[in-house]
């Protein structure tokens, strides 16, 4: 929220007023009961949280974490923190994608308000802020109650394109976005764009760098360098086990090591980067066998031509364009998004072609 890249009401802005109802201080002084871990993990990034009084009393468990307090919150325009903790806990018991929900019922919100659903298909007033509704959304949709909650649960595209809006979800691929707006934060954009799996912030984590380092958050130059770089690091990182949040001081040449040492396999940093490349390549061939195109490395039409409103990054819009040549370029790949045939004999996955 702090550098104006917080998706707020669907995205329609990028900055929570109310943020600091929702933060982590708050959350910390009001509802914490404890951290905890994994096993032997000195980091202990997970909490157990509860709500001490009002309608939601008695609600204990795991998290939020910062995506499912941005979902469920400021995605939604609810300030209502024993809500979203609630709404949180609701979906660890189904086993939901917190930030799939939040942005669908978010979707939901604004194509209700915008009166493009029929107020008679809501069992209820779907308005941005009201916790109650958005935490009444999440039971119907963990449970596909009624025609409502079945729809839900296909997310905000299905959601969406039901009433002839697909344009309002924010998803690439029809996978929901995270928390970090790429109007704001333009690496992020080109990040959701290309990333094999639909929007995804752990498929290469360039918020880690552009908001938490030292690159221009809004900076396109280098972005694409960037980007490959950071996907490449992470499908190593991914395949070797190794959870990602505990990497963040350490380099490609330390990580190599590490593998080296678990499996006895020799490998130096280059080789370790070579992996990544080679299984985020040998993942672009199955998307594209099974009918992805270039046409599918894109953002909703809102992120690309509706500025921000307020706000510290008030007035940009993402210009994907500026980058995606660059990126193909840059991953040996034709301007269709093809891997050529030299990159893929250099990666020794050619006979997948």
């Amino acid at each position: 929220n702090g550098v104006g890249g917080f998706p707020t009401n669907n995205a329609q802005d990028a900055f929570f007023p109310e943020a600091n109802k929702i933060s982590g201080e708050t959350l910390r002084e009001n509802h914490l009961i404890r951290n905890e871990g994994c096993a032997e993990c000195p980091i202990a990034c997970g909490r157990v949280t509860v709500v001490k009084s009002g309608p939601y009393k008695g609600n204990i468990g795991g998290g939020p974490e910062y995506e499912s307090v941005w979902s469920f919150g400021a995605m939604c325009g609810v300030s209502d923190l024993d809500a979203v903790i609630s709404a949180n806990h609701l979906c660890d018991k189904y086993g939901i994608d917190t930030i799939s929900l939040g942005s669908t019922i978010a979707c939901a919100m604004e194509l209700y308000e915008k009166g493009y659903m029929p107020k008679e298909d809501a069992p209820f007033e779907l308005r941005f802020g009201s916790g109650e509704a958005m935490l009444k959304a999440v039971e119907l949709a963990c449970k596909q109650e009624g025609d409502f909650g079945k729809l839900l649960a296909q997310g905000s595209y299905r959601f969406a394109e039901h009433y002839g809006h697909p344009e309002l979800s924010m998803s690439a691929k029809k996978q929901e976005f995270p928390a970090y707006d790429p109007r704001a934060i333009k690496g992020m954009g080109l990040e959701y764009a290309t990333s094999n799996r639909g929007a995804c912030h752990v498929r290469g984590y360039g918020t880690a760098v552009e908001v938490l380092g030292d690159a221009d958050q809004y900076a396109y130059e280098g972005k694409a360098a960037l980007i490959k770089t950071l996907q490449d690091l992470t499908a190593a990182l991914d395949s070797s086990g190794i959870c990602l949040f505990t990497t963040f001081g350490l380099s490609a040449n330390e990580l190599a090591e590490m593998v080296s040492t678990a499996t006895g396999f020799p490998i130096d940093a280059q080789e370790f980067m070579k992996i990544g490349e080679r299984i985020w390549n040998i993942e672009k061939i199955f998307n594209l066998k099974a009918g992805f195109t270039r046409q599918d490395d894109t953002l909703p039409p809102r992120i690309l031509s509706e500025p921000i409103k307020t706000g510290p990054s008030k007035g940009h819009v993402e210009e994907l364009g500026k980058m995606l040549d660059e990126y193909y370029q840059l991953r040996g790949w034709d301007k269709n998004s093809v891997p050529t045939d030299e990159k893929l004999k250099e990666l020794e996955v050619q006979i997948l072609k």
